[in-house]
């Protein structure tokens, strides 16, 4: 199986070209504007695109996907509630239904917490399309979400992601790949998830404003950091390091 990515230089996020091999049938999943290299690799190796897929919503997750697709002259596929949201979608997926390109099969796995209509692709078993829900190292933040965004991206991680094969590799919206079984153990929220790491009690404030309770400070996927914190009324997010101040 082919899966190549390309990464925006500034914005780091993926678009990727699945397909069975050369010859083959595949898919390209988002769009982020510098999918170049990944066309060119199509004509190279004679591949015939069948579907673009898209994870989310989000801007720069698909900055062309109707372009991609009437290029190859095929549906933009994805969520109900992502093309509510105003991304021109062809054909809707919901959780549990499969797309089909020769060989290929990819199931759709409703992630949510990140945004509402959030969609990890899981190719044959093996290769996970994370998005924005899991990446090497960190997870995505909640503010997207509404008010279930944090306890909707905690299932989303630990009742679907977690429970693949550890050995499934994983394809996030940003930056490099991993594998389920490297978050199991190395990754920091899913450790104190996991009960194996203890949450923290620093104080803190939200965007200079909210008190809070910092639970993890942690690494997030372009070198900066992302927080979980705690509100006083018991309400949990993550939120991107920079909005949050010493007390």
């Amino acid at each position: 199986m082919i899966v190549e990515r390309a990464e925006h230089p500034q914005w780091t996020s993926n678009a990727y070209l699945v397909a069975e091999g050369d010859g083959g049938h595949g898919v390209l999943i988002d769009s982020n504007g510098v999918e170049e290299p990944l066309l060119g690799l199509v004509e190279e190796r004679g591949i015939t695109i069948t579907h673009v897929l898209v994870t989310h919503q989000h801007g720069d997750h698909v900055v062309d996907v109707a372009g991609l697709a009437r290029r190859f002259g095929v549906p933009v596929v994805g969520n109900a509630l992502t093309r509510d949201a105003g991304v021109p979608i062809d054909e809707t997926i919901a959780d549990g239904d499969v797309v089909t390109s020769g060989a290929l099969e990819i199931r759709a796995l409703a992630t949510p917490g990140h945004c509402p209509d959030h969609t990890a692709l899981l190719v044959n078993g093996t290769d996970c399309f994370t998005a924005d829900c899991l990446f090497k190292g960190t997870v995505g933040g909640t503010g997207g979400g509404g008010p279930t965004g944090y306890g909707d991206q905690v299932h989303s991680i630990m009742d679907v992601l977690m429970k693949l094969p550890h050995e499934t590799r994983i394809h996030p919206g940003h930056t490099l790949p991993s594998t389920i079984g490297e978050e199991w153990e190395q990754n920091p929220f899913i450790r104190i998830w996991r009960g194996l790491d203890p949450e923290g009690l620093e104080p803190c404030r939200v965007r200079g404003r909210g008190e809070a309770t910092l639970i993890l400070f942690g690494p997030d996927y372009d070198g900066t950091h992302k927080a979980w914190v705690r509100f006083p009324d018991g309400r949990d997010a993550i939120v991107g390091g920079s909005q949050i101040q010493d007390t």
